[in-house]
């Protein structure tokens, strides 16, 4: 199994595409997983591959897409086996 990690984005990260930059970064990390808005105004994202891929990703969200403003990142271990692809899923 992949390693893989659940970040949760806060800061002014919705209505900025927030989703779309982190699907398309993640994809080109070659990473498995999904990205959502939250009711609470933050994003939140499962990332799954090689580890050297997440911590990439992780770094590239500190900045996200050029309207966004990345306040914090907090980040959690994931267990669940993630596969097909990178996705987009519906607000939580």
């Amino acid at each position: 199994m992949a390693d893989a990690r659940r970040v949760v984005i806060s800061g002014r990260v919705q209505g900025v595409g927030f989703r779309a930059w982190t699907v398309a970064t993640a994809r080109n990390f070659n990473l498995q997983g999904w990205v959502r808005n939250c009711s609470n105004g933050t994003v939140e994202a499962v990332f799954s591959g090689e580890e050297t891929n997440i911590t990439a990703m992780i770094e590239s969200c500190k900045s996200g897409p050029p309207a966004a403003r990345v306040e914090s990142i907090d980040q959690f271990s994931w267990k669940e086996e993630i596969t097909g692809g990178f996705i987009a899923r519906p607000t939580a």
